[in-house]
């Protein structure tokens, strides 16, 4: 009976051993994670705690090099990199994502999104998942969605209470044609350019304005240069850990379930990070000098955009109504 007992343990341990990742299993890789904004910006954050979640459960394994401050290319050049294997992995805003794969800017149609939560539902749900894994029609794997956030209007010219004071305002918007649609719809001049080129636009003078959450607005100091920000939360942002599939097919199953559902934990992480902290850096924002309009009639902004989802409502198939029903 006891020569019995210990067979049928040990089976039993081999088998609980069998159902998980051994460490054998795993590859021994470097991941060369990059970004394009610096080490104050929730994007970096959530790269490093991807960094160490990985390593967490690869028992060293698995290590991640990161790379900010677009050291290796603007968000376009580094998705670029991905699909031909130049670069690994990233942290990209959605926007420029949606150049590569069209369907994913039906995320950030205006006024599509009353709250982060409602947006995490439909993100984290079927038809983000789904979207997700339609990037490897253009050689990506889509990870998991971390989030840029609720994009807010700045300005160094006037503040902006109504759609009328946006006219003739330079306002830099993401190289994406909803974006450009929908400012232009606003009455502004919106400029598509790269977010390193607007760091310098917006200091020669060049640009009047841009559009970003509040995080952005903090960790880049733009209240040096843009003295006025009208909370317009226009759009809600999603951004991707996303990775090359050249780099992802290199894998094995249990490294690549390591690296997904890290992305995932590192992607909720920044979400809570960015909740956190919206408020404690907007009154920063403000004790610095900056004119933050809170109360703007958003009403009349909504109205103004409804043109462009008459444009682009059926240019993304059935998601735009998936959505709609999801968020009812």
């Amino acid at each position: 009976m006891m020569k019995l007992f210990r067979v049928t343990a040990a089976a039993a341990i081999t088998l609980g051993m069998s159902a998980m990742p051994g460490l054998a299993e795993i590859d021994t890789v470097n991941l060369r994670l990059a970004h394009v904004v610096n080490e104050q910006d929730g994007f970096h954050a959530a790269a490093t705690k991807f960094k160490e979640l990985v390593a967490e459960r690869s028992d060293g394994k698995i290590t991640v090099e990161i790379f900010p401050n677009a050291t290796l290319g603007d968000e376009r050049t580094l998705l670029e990199g991905m699909q031909i294997g130049t670069v690994d992995m990233g942290v990209i805003t959605n926007g420029p994502v949606s150049n590569f794969l069209e369907e994913m800017a039906v995320f950030e149609l205006p006024f599509l999104f009353p709250s982060p939560e409602a947006a995490y539902k439909v993100l984290d749900g079927e038809i983000g998942q789904e979207l997700l894994d339609r990037l490897s029609e253009v050689n990506l794997k889509g990870l998991a969605y971390a989030e840029r956030g609720f994009r807010n209007l700045t300005n160094s010219k006037r503040p902006v209470n109504t759609p009328a004071d946006l006219s003739g305002l330079r306002v830099r918007v993401m190289e994406n044609p909803v974006y450009i649609d929908s400012f232009r719809e606003l009455g502004a001049d919106a400029i598509p350019m790269a977010w390193t080129e607007a760091l310098t636009a917006m200091q020669q003078g060049t640009i009047d304005g841009q559009e970003n959450p509040v995080g952005v607005v903090y960790s880049f100091k733009l209240n040096e240069t843009q003295t006025n920000m009208t909370m317009t939360r226009h759009t809600y942002a999603p951004a991707i850990f996303v990775m090359g599939m050249p780099k992802w097919s290199q894998l094995s199953e249990e490294t690549q379930q390591i690296v997904r559902q890290a992305a995932q934990e590192a992607a909720e992480y920044e979400r809570a990070l960015n909740a956190r902290l919206e408020g404690e850096q907007l009154q920063a924002l403000k004790d610095a000098g900056m004119t933050v309009i809170e109360n703007a009639d958003l009403s009349a902004f909504s109205a103004a955009v409804q043109p462009v989802y008459e444009k682009y409502g059926e240019k993304f198939g059935d998601y735009l109504p998936r959505i709609q029903e999801a968020l009812n």
